[in-house]
């Protein structure tokens, strides 16, 4: 008995025996059902559902992780240490952060519209988590107890003919929980982040929907005949970027190379991320939208900020960086295998993770553009070079041209885009300007009242 006292008492043998006790309940389990655990995977249904369950569980793991890389590539940048003192190298940093936060007391102020002061934090996670369902993760497969004539398995939620149109309408939604919350709170920087986070939305959506159509058009052109109205599903564009013998160039990030950048631009106002963070611009507006939240309802707000960057991160990998294909790798593309399709969903994975170190470093790297410029950017640089690849795009498979020709186009917008900015560029914006009119007006009046009596 004080053996197993002293064992209870000892953190790390009590949690390696509870370890050990769930491990052996599990595989009794397991033994014990493994005909009907076999039915259950080898029906596509079952098999869905269990996979949303576990993408759900690996995307709120890997949002909880993603604060904390977030936290130490920071922490790099700026050439400090970071979090580490919570576990071996700041690793249960996450857990601690969620305990804090579930104990802090929960704020409402007696000012807001409390049943949309509420609902505007749950919206904005619940619709950054409902996108991953239509992105593919590993393909077609069977499970080795499966025949070989039987019909295989997709490893993907749901698969719908309009899932661009999907991704798009959901990413779109998620600023409404931005608006709901900024105008519930009654609250006039809060209300201003708000009503920033609906102009920026509008505006990058239009850049972002161009070249989502270009890749779309790309797609269709890519893929066979037969499989052309495919390019709206997501699975479609994977499929027209599979290597082949010279695989490089059959990524369309490779056709439209701008097109890709444009994207992750939009992505990033999307996402209110910096450069692009004006909804929440802590020196103009304290906290912005989420000035009044506490507790549990602030962290929903950036845990639907980091899901949406895990979905935004998938929706390009799939457009435009060739889903979880690799060039010269056909064996991954074409073996139907359980290991394959784990090894699909590495690489997909791992692609993601790629675009979420680069949203954390332009984060740290570039300094928030002021709202005017943040305008500018879309209206007149990211909309008109958009136009002209989707044009040309158009044309291209209008009348039958070489892909090729795209790449051109793409290096020749670039081109005209660098001589248009440094052929118009101005020292000072208008913005700017008047400011300074005002201030030279102000200092002149100040000296003729200061002299007025000599």
């Amino acid at each position: 008995m004080a053996l197993i006292r002293a064992i209870i008492k000892h953190p790390i043998l009590s949690g390696l025996l509870a370890v050990t006790i769930g491990g052996i309940v599990v595989l009794t389990l397991i033994v014990a059902f493994l005909d009907q655990i076999k039915w259950v995977l080898s029906d596509q249904f079952w098999f869905s559902n269990i996979l949303s369950l576990a993408i759900f569980g690996g995307i709120m793991t890997a949002v909880a992780y993603c604060i904390l890389l977030e936290r130490k590539i920071s922490a790099w940048i700026q050439d400090r240490y970071g979090p580490n003192r919570v576990g071996p190298l700041g690793l249960l940093q996450p857990l601690a952060d969620g305990v804090k936060l579930l104990l802090k007391e929960d704020i409402t102020p007696g000012h807001v519209d409390k049943a949309l002061f509420v609902l505007a934090p749950f919206m904005m996670f619940v619709v950054a988590l409902i996108g991953f369902a239509v992105v593919p993760w590993g393909g077609t497969f069977r499970w080795p107890w499966m025949d070989a004539d039987a019909t295989p398995l997709v490893a993907q939620v749901a698969s719908i003919d309009i899932a661009v149109i999907y991704l798009l309408a959901v990413g779109s939604m998620g600023v409404y929980g931005v608006v709901l919350g900024g105008w519930a709170s009654n609250n006039k920087y809060a209300f201003y982040g708000a009503m920033r986070a609906a102009a920026q939305m509008i505006s990058y959506e239009i850049p972002l929907g161009l070249v989502v159509l270009t890749a779309v058009i790309t797609v269709g052109y890519l893929l066979p005949v037969d499989h052309a109205m495919d390019c709206l599903r997501l699975e479609g564009a994977v499929a027209a970027q599979a290597p082949h013998a010279a695989s490089w160039t059959m990524w369309v990030v490779f056709y439209h190379p701008v097109a890709a950048l444009l994207m992750f631009i939009a992505a990033l106002a999307e996402a209110n991320r910096a450069p692009f963070d004006l909804a929440e611009a802590e020196q103009e507006l304290i906290g912005g939208f989420h000035t009044e939240y506490s507790a549990m309802k602030w962290a929903m707000f950036f845990l639907g900020e980091y899901a949406h960057m895990i979905t935004s991160s998938a929706f390009m990998v799939c457009l435009f960086w060739g889903g979880y294909h690799l060039p010269y790798c056909t064996w991954l593309s074409t073996d139907e295998s359980a290991l394959a399709m784990l090894c699909r969903i590495g690489v997909i994975g791992a692609k993601i993770a790629i675009f979420i170190g680069a949203y954390m470093v332009v984060r740290w790297s570039l300094p928030r553009f002021r709202f005017d410029q943040l305008m500018r950017l879309a209206w007149k640089s990211l909309v008109p070079m958009g136009l002209v690849i989707l044009a040309a795009q158009v044309l291209i498979v209008y009348y039958g041209w070489p892909q090729w020709i795209s790449i051109v186009v793409n290096l020749g917008v670039l081109v005209l885009a660098a001589i248009a900015s440094l052929t118009n560029a101005m020292p000072i914006s208008g913005r700017q300007q008047s400011l300074l009119i005002k201030e030279k007006a102000a200092r002149e009046k100040e000296y003729e009242l200061q002299h007025a009596g000599v």
